[in-house]
């Protein structure tokens, strides 16, 4: 028997006055799969991975994790059923430390019986869980000390998407992880996304960045006027399909 997805969508509907951003959406992903969400700018994609991670509440429609129906009204709910999101400006803390960014909001401190203001920060164990998802991942970073404002733009991004495969039990969202990187930084990053798959962890990654969708990308779902317009495996034999969908030749 097939396992439900990890994550489904149906008939997702967003509307800002007028402006009807997602009309009748329907997506799944599954877990160990990468999907790719695609469309030029104005699609939609932000404003449905935005409904997921709780920043936005849909009008109308249903969303469910593991074949059970769930309701997201806030980051702190989608945090709360295991889907973690990495946006495009990453929300890192310039001035802190990769484990101080890992745990910012969410720190260990002790004892718990006390109010949260007057516990102890247990640094050394924050410290030591970074740095065990660092390794697990097999990501570089030239000391666990270094705040975060001094990395190379690979090495944040590697922070950032590493913070959120620490916390995220089921779902990893990515928005143009590759945008701004060079190559051997973006290489770095599509390499984190497929130990993510390896991880079982349902991953969905927003790019326009086509060579590094059929890299990494087991599906690619294309979004246009916030419509579903197409879905299809993501491949080289599929590339040109995928372009004309996102373009409006194949409507």
């Amino acid at each position: 028997m097939t396992a439900p997805p990890a994550l489904s969508v149906h008939g997702a509907t967003k509307r800002f006055g007028a402006v009807t951003a997602l009309d009748g959406v329907d997506i799944e992903v599954r877990a160990g799969e990468v999907l790719a969400l695609l469309g030029d700018n104005g699609a939609g994609k932000s404003t449905l991975i935005k409904c997921i991670s709780g920043a936005h509440r849909l009008d109308q429609g249903s969303m469910a994790m593991d074949g059970r129906k769930v309701t997201i009204h806030s980051p702190a709910d989608a945090r709360a059923l295991g889907i973690e999101t990495v946006y495009q400006d990453l929300a890192l803390f310039d001035n802190l430390s990769p484990s101080d960014n890992f745990y910012a909001g969410r720190e260990l401190a002790s004892p718990r019986w006390l109010p949260r203001s007057v516990r102890v920060i247990r640094r050394r164990q924050m410290t030591a869980r970074t740095t065990e998802v660092l390794e697990r991942l097999r990501v570089t970073l030239p000391s666990q000390d270094s705040v975060v404002g001094l990395l190379s733009g690979g090495q944040r991004q590697a922070v950032a998407v590493s913070r959120a495969a620490a916390f995220a039990s089921r779902v990893v969202i990515l928005d143009e992880p590759t945008a701004a990187l060079g190559v051997r930084e973006s290489r770095t990053v599509l390499d984190l996304i497929l130990r993510l798959r390896e991880e079982h962890k349902a991953v969905v990654v927003i790019s326009h960045a086509m060579d590094h969708v059929m890299e990494v990308a087991d599906r690619a779902i294309v979004l246009r006027r916030g419509r579903k317009v197409g879905e299809l495996a993501a491949s080289p034999e599929t590339h040109q399909e995928i372009v004309s969908l996102i373009v409006g030749g194949a409507a």
